[in-house]
């Protein structure tokens, strides 16, 4: 979760940031699960006034998708229950608010999301600095009147 300034260019503040682990070994229910329970816990204790989650798009891989799918589900539903309203960027999107054109690189947009929080490193695993690039383009969208609603 990044608090953005709302006027100038775009600098933020890392408040929360974490990747929840689930292994193959363990059963659906258990892992959609704990991926609900982490997300309402961060939604309840940080407030935000969005969430921002990356649209999805799978053309060849449809287990992954499915799979993705539960994932997502549960932020969701996490989402709901707190009252918090939900955004989608894509990754053209992404690429285009925080580095400018839509072609970047992976590393181009992590080098940018440790620029707008003022890091000293960039942040890991990808993962995470995938999701923080998300919450950056929601703030950079959201600032200009464009924010995108799920």
């Amino acid at each position: 979760m990044v608090e953005a300034e709302e006027k100038g260019a775009l600098k933020a503040r890392l408040l929360h940031g974490e990747v929840v682990r689930t292994s193959h070994k363990e059963k659906a229910e258990a892992r959609v699960g704990r991926i609900h329970a982490r997300a309402k816990e961060a939604l309840l204790a940080f407030r935000p006034e969005a969430l921002a989650v990356e649209e999805q798009f799978f053309y060849r891989q449809n287990e992954l998708a499915y799979k993705v799918g539960w994932a997502l589900g549960a932020v969701l539903v996490a989402a709901f229950e707190v009252g918090v309203p939900v955004y989608a960027y894509g990754p053209m999107q992404v690429k285009q608010a925080l580095a400018g054109h839509g072609h970047a690189s992976k590393e181009e947009v992590a080098l940018m999301v440790r620029s707008a929080l003022g890091l000293k490193e960039t942040p890991g695993p990808s993962h995470l600095a995938d999701a923080l690039a998300i919450a950056l383009t929601h703030a950079f969208y959201a600032r200009l009147g464009a924010a995108k609603p799920l």
